[in-house]
């Protein structure tokens, strides 16, 4: 292999997760096997139960597995204590949410700052990141309101930035279009598009919506716990 071949952003391989619920024991996920490259903006969809979410947090690491061998970037992440993927998530991975879960009481400046504050990136160079970040979604005319003052793609353009605003290498992204018109929907696919090639995130996303999946680079089918 040529050294400037870069490994998969994400590559799980035989990644299996059980749940209990009483005394009976719940297959999510049975023997997934994916590797997605560095860049691609890919889609898993599937119904409500499918196993969506569960993968997604696995990819993030907001979640444990019981068999497989997951590599994140060449590094394998598979067995690291809860310190390790914090430290991880907060320099490599972003999210994006259906509820946007943004922090009602900070300002939109404030809201995308945020996680460079955890990643102890000092002060002049987050004013820097976060101008240049709220400019690229249009929101700098914004920076000083709080969520509850803003639409919702308005809020959903706020927690793209925040995914961003650290150049993560992957971006995971729930049901981002959810809760929007058809309009808005597509203006922020093709934010997240433009944004995840300028800064060279690669976007791991579920998703029911067809004004997503249309846009995306390679759609995945998730059912019962099996990715096709």
């Amino acid at each position: 292999m040529s050294a400037s071949v870069q490994p998969p952003v994400i590559e799980l391989t035989g990644i299996t997760k059980h749940y209990r619920m009483g005394d009976t024991d719940v297959p999510a996920l049975r023997g997934i096997d994916i590797a997605i490259p560095v860049g691609a903006f890919v889609a898993v969809k599937g119904p409500s139960g499918s196993g969506k979410s569960t993968l997604l947090n696995i990819c993030g690491l907001l979640d444990n597995f019981d068999q497989g061998r997951y590599r994140l970037g060449g590094e394998d992440v598979s067995n690291l204590d809860e310190t390790a993927r914090t430290l991880i998530r907060r320099r490599r991975i972003g999210f994006v949410f259906q509820s946007y879960n943004l922090v009602p009481v900070m300002t939109v400046r404030e809201n995308v700052e945020y996680p460079l504050l955890l990643a102890d990136v000092p002060a002049a160079e987050r004013r820097m990141r976060v101008d240049a970040m709220l400019e690229q979604v249009g929101l700098a005319q914004m920076s000083e309101r709080r969520p509850d003052h803003l639409s919702g793609g308005q809020r959903q353009r706020v927690a793209i930035a925040r995914a961003l605003v650290k150049s993560p290498t992957l971006v995971i992204a729930d049901e981002p279009t959810a809760n929007l018109d058809t309009v808005t929907a597509n203006q922020v696919v093709a934010l997240m598009r433009e944004l995840g090639a300028s800064h060279g995130a690669t976007f791991l996303i579920a998703t029911h919506d067809e004004r997503m999946t249309s846009r995306c680079d390679e759609v995945r089918t998730m059912t019962d716990g099996v990715l096709q």
